[in-house]
């Protein structure tokens, strides 16, 4: 099994989550077996080892961040964000037929009933014929973050789950 995570991370926050995954997935299959990206450095298209694709970021305005969030995270302190993130990345990707793929994100708790990045991603993923499971929002104190108590390792564990599940499907 080989799993790539797709991520997009402004205050690192979703980055540390993305990498939480991974070891979660490498639990159960091994180190070798995941590989976190950027959105910026991901590839078009998919390398045919892959067999999950896991797709995070933080959520902006209620959905995937765009240039003009990235540019008020960057007014926040946000290092200077990449051109493309997720929202792109997603535009040009040419997704496998049955490729298991499941999304994420990062989110300010009280905000999540009304949209999330992990949902625009899954959305925008079916639209280009994904079979998409819409996962978890691991919560952030705020914007900047950081994450909340507990999130890394809640994070690991869906990791280990995903992992588990794809392994009992093969």
């Amino acid at each position: 099994m080989t799993a790539l995570i797709v991520t997009e991370s402004l205050f690192g926050n979703t980055l540390a989550i993305a990498e939480a995954i991974g070891g979660g997935i490498a639990d159960v299959h091994g180190p070798a077996t995941v590989r976190v990206v950027h959105a910026s450095q991901a590839p078009a298209e998919l390398p045919t080892e892959v067999d999950l694709l896991v797709v995070g970021a933080p959520t902006h305005l209620l959905s995937l961040p765009n240039a003009g969030s990235r540019h008020d995270a960057e007014g926040r302190g946000a290092p200077v964000a990449h051109a493309t993130g997720v929202r792109e990345w997603i535009e040009k990707v040419a997704i496998p037929t049955g490729l298991r793929v499941a999304t994420f994100d990062t989110s300010i708790p009280d905000r999540i009933g009304l949209g999330t990045a992990a949902g625009a991603a899954a959305r925008a993923l079916r639209d280009r014929g994904a079979d998409t499971t819409v996962g978890p929002s691991f919560f952030v104190t705020g914007m900047e973050g950081p994450l909340a108590d507990g999130e890394l390792g809640r994070a690991t564990a869906w990791g280990r789950e995903l992992a588990a599940a794809l392994a009992s499907t093969r």
